[in-house]
């Protein structure tokens, strides 16, 4: 794995501000003033309440939306300046999401869902595409349910389907919201396990919006979100705060992450 001073940013937050007009004519901010960087073998966590704004900052991440104020940059090249076209295609080609309802298409097989990302790409990915779905399926451990229907599998297997389709086309940032949250406890932490070998075999960053203190200890950096405002968290702090004391794990124990930087210029400083 690279070291932080060697890691490239790939995406980039600076001072967003993301807010919706209400019907009384007053404004209701989300995010305040965030500035984050995500870089090519990262592995970011953001906690917070229902409500803070995690799925929204996802978004904006994603480039799926546009924040009020600020600015967000994708491999040093200001998203905002580009054209609809061309900002559909950097995120096809560069963002995976894994979501936690899993949005697979009803009534497909899971080699269907997993072509679908596949259909408007170019080349040997388009021409071999049932060939690499099946072999992300494979690596995923699904090869030998490929042709099941989406709705007659398992949680944990309509999750995996879920994951193979985020990253059919090798991904270099892979954003994850709650990808837990519809799971058992054993089932998320294969999923978590998952997401991570995958992500450190490609170099991908991967960030996760949860609400799962362990399933956020897993990053190497953690975020708390809380009133649309971002923030270094201690993990391990909140863990002694909870029923979950006697669990706080080792890393975190070791490592308190107020130690981590919040953004990669800082750690490289």
């Amino acid at each position: 794995m690279r070291q932080w001073d060697e890691l490239v940013t790939l995406v980039a937050l600076a001072d967003v501000t993301k807010s919706v007009r209400l019907p009384d004519d007053s404004e209701l901010e989300i995010l305040r003033g965030i500035t984050i960087d995500v870089s090519a073998g990262d592995h970011v966590s953001i906690v917070g309440r229902s409500g803070s704004g995690k799925s929204t900052l996802l978004n904006i991440l994603g480039m799926l939306d546009a924040p009020t104020r600020g600015t967000v940059a994708f491999e040093g090249r200001e998203v905002r300046r580009m054209r609809s076209g061309r900002l559909d295609r950097l995120r096809g080609d560069n963002v995976g999401f894994v979501f936690q309802q899993f949005n697979l298409l009803p009534g497909r097989t899971a080699l269907d869902n997993v072509m679908m990302p596949l259909g408007h790409a170019k080349g040997r990915l388009f021409w071999n595409r049932r060939q690499i779905a099946a072999d992300m399926l494979d690596r995923v451990g699904l090869g030998h349910r490929i042709e099941q229907v989406a709705d007659r599998l398992s949680g944990g297997e309509q999750q995996r389907v879920a994951i193979a389709r985020a990253l059919v086309r090798r991904p270099v940032l892979i954003l994850a919201d709650e990808p837990t949250g519809a799971l058992d406890i054993d089932t998320g932490a294969t999923v978590m396990s998952l997401l991570d070998e995958v992500a450190t075999e490609t170099d991908a960053a991967l960030v996760t919006i949860t609400h799962d203190l362990h399933v956020a200890a897993r990053a190497r950096r953690h975020y708390r979100l809380d009133a649309g405002v971002l923030e270094t968290a201690d993990l391990s702090r909140a863990f002694e705060a909870s029923t979950l004391a006697a669990s706080v794990p080792s890393n975190l124990a070791a490592v308190p992450s107020a130690s981590v930087p919040a953004t990669r210029r800082e750690a490289s400083s």
